[in-house]
């Protein structure tokens, strides 16, 4: 497929600042989703060793005491917070355990508790052992999402600023169509998301720029679903840079631009390529009051889900250990937690208290 183009002057040229752009969501996103992966190795990766060096000489305790509860969250990541207390050697022990694994699992969790033989202080619970390779498993695909994901968008940030330090120097620019896979608009400047998909290039490139006000691609075709714009490369750098309309991008005369414009004028029916606003929908961007509305909206329809459900939960559920009802009603207020625990004590007094309605000895209702 062919695409009209524009014959630009033989010698080096340069390209205006600010014409290749970082998406705003690489400040905020990759320090977010890094963090949290720090986090996840720095809260799982002790215990998970820990359990590992128990399972490879493990020894059952069978009158230790065991005091905590398992939660599941999302209906698969399953959480347990636990403290033991036994005796070995004629030594006493007292350890707090947390382990989290994935699980389809419902209902309740038994397990014992166990030590390393060779070393009596370090203790866990036989689900932890069971669940020990679904943990591994699991911390290491979080760990490679998420730090994987940040270390990506900072390579892709040091190449947005590496192109931009070569784009000052004078450099052949050599046009090319790319496909227009974005665009929104606000306060009279697009934001303009493209790929080099058309070229013959081996590697394809995505990147992302803002116009300024008045400023519009020059749209040259469309190959399917998205429209074709003119771009450039400048040089031998890793990014292509969108043009603009009226070439203002490009540091050259305004009767260079003129000649260059030429051709491609005399290509179209109209004379003149077609405007980016009429040939790819633009979003417009809601109002600050219209955002705020509709994230109030959000937050109450949430609020009112989750207190149907903690409703549902205390008066009708078939059972009080139910997941996440426990979490919800631990988190209720005083007054509502307690009339939702005598809710629940009236259909299950016969049980064992579910977590957020027990007493001291985490198992009589409170």
């Amino acid at each position: 497929m062919t695409f009209p183009t524009i014959k630009l002057p033989a010698r080096p040229l340069t390209l205006k600042r600010g014409v290749i752009s970082t998406p705003i969501a690489y400040y905020f996103a990759t320090p977010i989703l890094l963090a949290i992966a720090v986090f996840m190795v720095a809260t799982e990766a002790p215990g998970i060793l820990r359990d590992y060096k128990i399972s490879q000489n493990p020894l059952v305790i069978e009158n230790g005491d065991i005091r905590g509860s398992c939660t599941t969250r999302k209906a698969i990541f399953t959480t347990c917070e636990v403290d033991l207390s036994y005796e070995h050697g004629g030594q006493r022990y007292d350890k707090d355990v947390e382990v989290m694994f994935v699980d389809m699992h419902t209902g309740s969790y038994e397990t014992g508790l166990v030590i390393s033989a060779d070393r009596p202080d370090l203790a866990t619970i036989t689900l932890g052992l069971d669940m020990l390779w679904n943990r591994i498993i699991t911390l290491a695909a979080f760990a490679l999402l998420l730090g994987g994901g940040s270390l990506a968008m900072i390579f892709l940030a040091l190449r947005i600023l590496r192109v931009r330090g070569r784009l000052r120097h004078p450099a052949p620019l050599t046009p090319v169509p790319v496909e227009i896979t974005g665009m929104d608009k606000k306060r009279n400047r697009l934001a303009v998301t493209y790929a080099d998909r058309l070229s013959e290039r081996k590697t394809k490139r995505v990147a992302f720029t803002r116009f300024e006000a008045g400023q519009e691609p020059i749209i040259i075709g469309d190959a399917g679903s998205n429209a074709v714009a003119l771009a450039v490369w400048h040089g031998n750098t890793s990014l292509p840079v969108l043009l603009d309309d009226r070439l203002e991008r490009i540091e050259m005369s305004d009767r260079e631009r003129e000649d260059a414009l030429a051709p491609l004028y005399a290509a179209t029916p109209a004379g003149r390529p077609a405007a980016a606003s009429s040939s790819v929908p633009v979003k417009t961007g809601l109002s600050l009051a219209r955002r705020l509305g509709l994230f109030l909206l959000v937050v109450l329809l949430i609020a009112a889900g989750i207190f149907g459900y903690w409703l549902w939960y205390v008066t009708s559920a078939s059972s009080q250990f139910n997941s996440p009802g426990m979490d919800i009603n631990d988190l209720m207020p005083e007054a509502l937690n307690r009339w939702g625990c005598d809710q629940l004590q009236k259909r299950f007094a016969d049980g064992p208290a579910p977590f957020g309605c027990t007493a001291a000895d985490y198992r009589s209702w409170k």
